[in-house]
């Protein structure tokens, strides 16, 4: 199995952000360095879903991408969420992030708007037209109202710089036939599914509760890749609470209240997000606690 374009493991770094609820790029680049060097993260998405992409500005994008290259970027590949439900701008974020020195492109289906597919095909061609940089489709319907049907992504994949796919459309005969059929990479984009979704050709994640699970998780992938399939299982059970349990809320907010109760604050989440409930961040940095990470 050859190694993917971003690596294997990466993490949707969370934004830190001080008391005042501005952008904290000391912060950001303790964390980055936390997760590249003490995780065992190959690679980082910057300004995601995860890092509160819909409430930074495009100036604070740059910022946070530039002090996370300067930090980590010697040794992690830096992928920038630049997808948004306005091609122009997402075009314009694209641009920018390869000024800013990112690796990849991370874009998502655009949302709200509802695009019939050939719409959503050409967003996403507009984006890649752009840069010189490869792009990962992100395809999550819960959250835009859209899937990128398969028709759209075996007709996508013939674009030289569309090289992956973040899944998290749960739809496993679908992600199977377009692994089939192209030569798309596919990164789980729900944690839980990494390994079901490496069974039939996935190359990795691009996760959430990877902020505390990236060492035995790369432990997972490793042994799956090596053939290990008992222990990538038994590490597949032992870290499945915590997969799922950073989704107890919104993933953002729940990162945040982890990583707080691990002695690394980073802030609180911007409105209309805020801090976690006291009952569910308490209750993941109990499970936290008791799980060997």
């Amino acid at each position: 199995m050859s190694e993917p374009i971003f690596g294997r493991l990466l993490t949707a770094m969370v934004t830190p952000f001080d008391d005042e609820g501005k952008l904290d790029l000391d912060k950001a680049k303790e964390l980055a360095a936390h997760l590249v060097d003490d995780l065992r993260n190959d690679g980082l998405v910057i300004s995601g879903t995860t890092g509160e992409a819909p409430t930074t500005t495009p100036r604070e994008k740059f910022d946070l991408l530039s002090a996370v290259k300067a930090e980590v970027g010697d040794r992690a590949r830096l992928v920038a969420g630049v997808g948004t439900n306005d091609t122009a701008a997402s075009v314009e974020l694209a641009r920018q992030a390869e000024q800013a020195g990112a690796d990849g492109l991370l874009a998502v289906t655009p949302y709200y708007s509802l695009p019939p597919q050939d719409m959503i095909v050409d967003h996403f061609v507009a984006i890649a037209d752009a840069t010189s940089l490869p792009v990962i489709l992100y395809d999550i319907p819960h959250r835009t109202g859209r899937p990128i049907e398969t028709g759209s992504l075996l007709e996508l994949a013939s674009h030289p710089r569309i090289r992956a796919v973040k899944d998290a459309k749960k739809d496993l005969d679908a992600s199977s036939r377009v692994m089939a059929e192209t030569d798309l990479q596919y990164y789980s984009g729900d944690d839980a599914i990494t390994l079901p979704l490496m069974a039939i050709g996935g190359v990795g994640v691009v996760g959430t509760s990877t902020h505390f699970t990236g060492r035995r998780a790369h432990e997972m992938i490793d042994a799956f890749c090596c053939g290990d399939v008992a222990e990538a299982l038994r590490l597949h059970r032992m870290l499945l609470p915590v997969f799922t349990g950073v989704f107890a809320t919104q993933g953002c907010m729940m990162v945040k209240a982890g990583l707080a109760h691990q002695g690394v604050p980073v802030g609180a989440c911007r409105p209309p997000l805020r801090s976690a409930p006291a009952d569910l961040a308490g209750a993941f940095g109990e499970l936290l606690d008791s799980t060997d990470l």
